[in-house]
């Protein structure tokens, strides 16, 4: 007979069979560590779904949710989870040796911590030549200790709670929410105590263009502004914000001339390039956010975007 899990790991998918492959390699390597673990993919309307690629691992079941957003397909993985503690990990995501043992161990040993956030770092495509944007990531896209330490939540790409504590503050936001933000704060509301986890660490690609990184930005950027409201005093807090982005790599700069993520000249250079792009880019949308107030748009086309 099989051992009870100790984890189960849930992962949503859409429209990307191959990092969903690598992702669950990275899991299965797991094994040798001995503890028991399930795993739950839970596809979210891909136009193949991904049976063949989940059937070749050990310990994978495959649900399906139609409602579109990670958040219901975490929520459907969730619901079919059968172990004390839950992880969320992304399909794109290749987790780290001792990434389930880290997790497993931890929680076990800190009964006060019901929510913890690990590590997440960059996968370069060519360690040897990182591109601006790969660069420009490392520094500034995924803050995990931040998040846990300063904010009172964990981003969901690499995340792990109990189970009974999930449930107790129920499922995460739709497609029109953040939902990691909104669920993270939700829990520590209710007095939940959340933990940064540095040896629980995955790895997930950049992105691979300028104009898809600009696609994540339009969601961050569009959910913000919906706080806004018809408020005028909001409205010049916003525009001012949008001024103070556009200006912030004049000071910058600094920050990534002693940052232990990068390193070289070169990488420096190609960093600090990328965010004067991004840092324009976001305070562009800000103003045309007040301009044209279509905020609902860039939000809820955003997960249908993987093709």
């Amino acid at each position: 007979m099989h051992a009870a899990p100790r984890l189960s790991v849930v992962i949503p998918h859409l429209n990307e069979p191959d990092n969903l492959r690598r992702c669950l390699l990275s899991l299965d390597a797991q094994r040798t560590d001995g503890i028991p673990f399930e795993i739950i993919v839970v596809d979210n309307g891909s136009a193949e779904r991904p049976d063949a690629v989940c059937s070749s691992f050990m310990g994978v079941r495959l649900e399906y949710e139609l409602v579109p957003g990670p958040g219901p397909a975490r929520n459907r993985g969730a619901s079919a989870a059968r172990s004390e503690f839950l992880a969320f990990i992304d399909a794109d995501c290749v987790a780290q040796r001792g990434w389930v043992r880290a997790i497993v161990e931890f929680l076990a040993r800190n009964p006060d911590v019901d929510v913890v956030g690990g590590d997440i770092g960059i996968l370069l495509a060519d360690p040897e030549r990182p591109t601006s944007i790969e660069l420009y990531e490392s520094i500034y896209s995924y803050r995990a200790r931040l998040y846990v330490e300063s904010h009172g939540f964990a981003a969901t790409g690499n995340m792990a709670v109990r189970t009974q504590v999930f449930r107790d503050v129920g499922p995460f936001g739709g497609i029109a929410t953040m939902e990691d933000t909104e669920w993270g704060r939700r829990a520590t509301a209710l007095g939940h105590r959340l933990a940064y986890l540095p040896e629980a660490k995955v790895l997930t690609p950049s992105c691979r263009s300028f104009a898809e990184l600009a696609r994540r930005w339009d969601r961050h950027v569009a959910h913000e502004f919906r706080k806004v409201g018809d408020r005028p005093a909001a409205m010049l807090r916003w525009l001012a914000g949008g001024v103070m982005i556009g200006a912030s790599p004049l000071f910058e700069g600094f920050k990534i001339l002693v940052s232990n993520h990068v390193s070289g000249n070169r990488n420096r250079w190609l960093a600090l390039v990328c965010l004067i792009r991004v840092r324009l880019y976001r305070a562009g949308l800000m103003f045309d956010l007040a301009l044209h107030r279509n905020a609902a748009s860039l939000v809820e086309n955003w997960n249908r975007e993987k093709t």
